[in-house]
């Protein structure tokens, strides 16, 4: 089967939370009090939804880094970069999340703060400062894989020197989709919306605004469990859905 059942996990799941999306013409409320590091975002015409709690996460994939060309420049939370400051940058987790960054091409590790977001290329997890890279040994390769671990969030403010984590709600459970295609024709949409109904998969239109341009959607349900979601996005990935993104409700 393309997408396949997902197992339970006792890892603690994620579950995202949309800030304006309309499903089928329908407007649903928009997230008004979330800041704005926490609001869905948009990047070359993908639409990001970051994560409400870093609890839990575990992920695999390559990580890069980036230095001078961004040394002073503002962070995607405001503050100034650093490149030789420990910190990096995800797409989705929330900033101030510390990440344990183990490079499994030579076991070297570091702990890394979250302040910024990317990196925006294809296949690529986390991006990190320059000073981190040179923890993990990764400078001179320019990517390596790696396996990162959400250590906690912690508060902006250090206490004596010492981070003090923040503290969440346990989420079970989430509903996971992932995007396989966006038009600017409804009927483009609806046919291959339709192909993915016949098959017997849960699949939802969604319409966004971008630049003044109506883009439709075409997401399919893949399960209740981040490691599920994973497996059918590489699964669609590697049926040629070339593009297909996880996004969750």
């Amino acid at each position: 089967m393309l997408l396949q059942k997902t197992i339970p996990l006792t890892i603690i799941l994620l579950t995202l939370v949309l800030n304006t999306v309309i499903i089928e013409g329908q407007v649903l409320a928009a997230q008004t009090k979330k800041v704005g590091t926490q609001r869905p975002y948009v990047i070359d015409n993908r639409k990001y939804y970051p994560l409400p709690s870093s609890e839990g996460f575990v992920e695999h994939g390559i990580a890069s880094w980036y230095g001078e060309d961004f040394h002073g420049r503002s962070t995607s939370n405001g503050e100034t970069y650093n490149m030789h400051d420990i910190t990096a940058a995800h797409k989705l987790l929330p900033m101030h999340t510390m990440l344990l960054v183990q490079n499994l091409d030579n076991g070297r590790q570091t702990i890394v703060r979250v302040n910024d977001r990317g990196p925006f290329v294809q296949g690529r997890i986390i991006d990190l400062s320059f000073g981190s890279a040179k923890k993990v040994g990764l400078v001179n390769a320019g990517t390596a894989r790696v396996k990162i671990t959400a250590l906690g969030e912690v508060n902006k403010k250090q206490n004596r020197g010492r981070y003090t984590f923040k503290k969440h709600v346990n989420l079970q459970t989430g509903e996971y989709f992932v995007q396989i295609g966006a038009f600017l024709k409804r009927y483009n949409a609806n046919e291959l919306r339709d192909k993915f109904l016949v098959s017997g998969h849960k699949t939802v239109l969604s319409m966004q605004e971008v630049k003044g341009e109506i883009f439709y959607r075409v997401q399919v349900y893949v399960g209740q469990t981040l490691a599920g979601a994973r497996r059918s996005e590489r699964a669609l990935l590697d049926k040629g859905y070339n593009g297909a993104f996880i996004i969750a409700r």
